[in-house]
């Protein structure tokens, strides 16, 4: 069987070492992989899969190391061993993701990226992208910096004055703050910084506080545009480079221009909701300006279109962060002094756990979860779809967080969004839908349970939650919850016969668990409660016992 990938990828490098291949071109592509992902590159390997085999002079493992640890800067620890494929010799080489920028002995820098044909290369780094790569390790704060060419004279005293209103005005802003002269107010932010005994704005301060005109000089990289799309026609298209304090509250008002609301009614009261949930866009946000990469050329994109809105921003995720891990990883990004300032203005959350908001503006609705599934290495992208609100289940949120005094978690929220969506699932199918462990998932269902939202049935592997009696009569789906939750005591056995007699009277594990849409050992526990009751009897052993009628 076959070890080695079939194709390459950014983190999969294939070499060919039918004519040796060069010592000097092994380095840089070692160097290329660990400033990027890392990954395994396998010598002996032909771009197009066939394995042809390693040079001799390439099967001394601990040599191949050595030569890679004694011509990189800092030494890149690799691990190489030779394995057989196909009848052949290839080495296999580990690299690691490095915590620093490596650079080869004679001091180039590199780095991989896949061409437009999805192949991979490695290609130089340039000095911005060095700032990048440590931004993305954490190991730099571009944010805290001076701004090259920035004096004091490029802050706006208008946008002062916007920021101690916003600190003010906003219930998370500290009000201390406000006590403090101007340029106390930039020490505390962060938005000035000392050099050689001078004061001078950081990326921060301007990206803040800073004339547009400045910011459009200094910071070419800072743009932001907000655009509306009706089918193939440009209703709104705005491009800026201001400062961010004004940008947030335009756009804020330029999304309620184009967010409209539909109330509905809980008794006799009348709640609105909106088609895009605005807590959850303000967090998408600001995560798209805290989190963007400012050594990039490229904009802050709002769209609106027909399918939902889009916030896009240059850079990928932070080292460490992924599409799977986003509501587990500890809150941490590319810009922690921007991030830190407009938490204590009143702007972002103090916990750094905005994308539990964008996540729940989606879930108490009963809508489709935010997307960022398109997100790159290059851009981050959160989608968030335009659907119909489910109105019962709305109600049954609201009700219960006001039962309960306080709002539900995110992970009891995803589970009851799943259960609403799939009817019944069991714990492996719950973890793998929200890519949380299985510790956190099953306290979260022990909770729900506990709060009787949702049920449980059967024992072990085979136990399934479906949402509890007590949900579904309050949403006037008694019927549903019945054809749920007793249709394995009602009409299992009835299925089950009726299966076996068209077969001759024979019926297998396998037949019932396709027939049920169940798990195998679910079956096996229908199978046996048949048989106990002498309707079958075991017909024939082995791996793929039958069972037949009495």
């Amino acid at each position: 069987m076959r070890t080695i990938p079939i194709k390459e990828s950014l983190t999969i490098e294939f070499k060919s070492d039918k004519k040796k291949y060069s010592d000097a071109d092994l380095v840089d592509e070692i160097v290329g992989m660990t400033n990027t992902k890392g990954g395994t590159l396998y010598l002996g390997v032909e771009d197009n899969g066939e394995v042809t085999g390693v040079h001799p002079k390439h099967k001394d493992a601990i040599g191949v190391t050595a030569l890679i640890a004694n011509s990189t800067v800092p030494s890149v620890s690799v691990r190489a061993e030779v394995i057989t494929e196909e009848e052949k010799d290839v080495l296999k080489i580990e690299i690691p993701v490095s915590r620093t920028v490596v650079s080869t002995s004679s001091g180039k820098m590199l780095r991989r990226r896949l061409k437009a044909d999805g192949s991979p290369e490695v290609i130089p780094m340039y000095s911005y992208e060095v700032v990048t790569r440590l931004s993305e390790l954490a190991l730099l704060d571009f944010s805290a910096g001076p701004l090259a060419g920035a004096t004091i004279e490029d802050f706006d005293p208008n946008q002062r004055i916007r920021l101690r209103n916003i600190i003010q005005n906003k219930p998370g802003g500290e009000k201390n703050l406000l006590g403090l002269q101007d340029d106390e107010l930039d020490k505390a932010l962060r938005l000035t910084t000392e050099v050689d005994g001078k004061i001078y704005p950081t990326v921060t301060g301007m990206l803040l506080i800073g004339k547009e005109s400045s910011i459009e000089k200094l910071m070419p990289t800072a743009k932001a545009s907000f655009q509306v799309l009706e089918g193939t026609k440009v209703r709104v298209n705005i491009e800026t480079s201001g400062p961010l304090l004004e940008v947030f509250e335009k756009f804020e008002t330029y999304v309620d221009a184009w967010n409209p609301e539909r109330e509905i009614e809980y008794g006799l009261f009348r709640t609105a909701i909106p088609e895009f949930d605005k807590a959850a866009f303000r967090e998408g946000l600001i995560n798209a300006f805290c989190h963007r990469d400012y050594t990039m050329l490229g904009t802050v994109r709002v769209l609106i279109d027909d399918e939902g809105m889009t916030i896009s921003s240059p850079g990928g995720f932070i080292d460490g962060v992924s599409v799977d891990n986003l509501l587990t990883v500890e809150p941490h990004g590319k810009n922690p002094a921007l991030a830190d300032a407009l938490k204590r203005i009143g702007l972002a959350e103090k916990t750094g756990r905005g994308i539990d908001r964008i996540y729940e503006g989606s879930i108490i609705y009963g809508r489709p979860w935010p997307d960022f599934s398109e997100t790159t290495s290059t851009n981050v992208k959160l989608f968030i779809q335009r659907a119909k609100a489910d109105n019962r289940f709305t109600k049954l949120i609201a009700d219960e967080q006001n039962r309960l005094g306080k709002p539900l978690s995110i992970y009891s929220l995803m589970i009851l969004s799943l259960l609403k969506n799939e009817r019944r699932m069991d714990l492996a199918r719950v973890v793998s839908m929200t890519h949380l462990s299985e510790s956190k998932i099953r306290s979260s269902i022990e909770n729900l349970i506990e709060d009787g939202l949702i049920e449980g049935s059967g024992n072990g592997k085979s136990r399934t939650y479906t949402l509890s009696g007590r949900v579904y009569k309050e949403s006037n789906q008694s019927i549903q919850y019945v054809r749920q939750t007793g249709i394995e005591k009602v009409a299992y056995p009835e299925m089950i016969l009726k299966l076996a007699r068209t077969q001759d009277g024979i019926i297998t594990k396998q037949d019932v668990a396709e027939l049920l849409m169940i798990t195998p050992n679910q079956a096996y526990s229908e199978i046996k409660k048949l048989v106990s009751e002498k309707k079958l009897y075991k017909y024939c052993g082995g791996k793929y016992t039958k069972y037949k009628i009495c």
